[in-house]
């Protein structure tokens, strides 16, 4: 039989662009608490630099509120730090081992501002998505001219990858428009 381009390759890089997307709004800050706010962040303990959850424990007690409690009390300061150091704008409240973190109402034009943030993320997993489509229909122009696949079956091959991508970018456009109406929802 002659040879096809590996579909199954293209469609999980395709969906990686999605999950890295995800990713980065998990990070993006909306007003309500969430334990994916602070969990990158890194905190300098133990002579070395650690996620936040290898060195506390994160819960969400209520929907305005992050609280941390540190394992070991000598880093209570260190996480503090951590958090007052990482550019999301949160005040803990130290508590003996444990951290408050209250999560302040945005204000309409941070609103605004990161929602087009959000969509420049949006625009960066689809340009992605759209590299791995052109990927893929260059090795499978390559196969056709090198005589390894019909032109009939180039063209199924074709549409294929054209289907994955358009999938995909419908993917992200409905985690986009999720995400922005969670941003811009007072």
């Amino acid at each position: 039989m002659a040879e096809e381009p590996d579909i199954d390759d293209l469609q999980r890089r395709m969906t990686g662009a999605l999950e890295v997307l995800r990713k980065e709004y998990s990070g993006l800050r909306t007003g309500r608490a969430s334990a994916s706010l602070v969990e990158p962040i890194m905190v300098e303990a133990y002579e070395s630099e650690m996620p936040m959850n290898q060195v506390a424990t994160i819960n969400v007690p209520e929907p305005r509120m992050i609280s941390i409690q540190v394992w070991d009390k000598s880093q209570v300061k260190a996480v503090e730090k951590a958090i007052q150091n990482s550019g999301l704008g949160l005040n803990p409240i130290i508590d003996g081992q444990n951290l408050r973190i209250p999560i302040p109402e945005l204000n309409e034009e941070r609103r605004v501002e990161l929602a087009k943030i959000a969509g420049k993320y949006a625009e960066q997993a689809k340009i992605s998505v759209r590299n791995v489509r052109h990927d893929g229909m260059n090795k499978l122009k390559k196969l056709e001219r090198a005589g390894d696949v019909s032109e009939d079956d180039a063209h199924i091959w074709s549409d294929e990858i054209q289907q994955i991508t358009d999938d995909a970018i419908k993917k992200i456009v409905e985690t986009h428009e999720s995400k922005e109406s969670e941003i811009l929802q007072v």
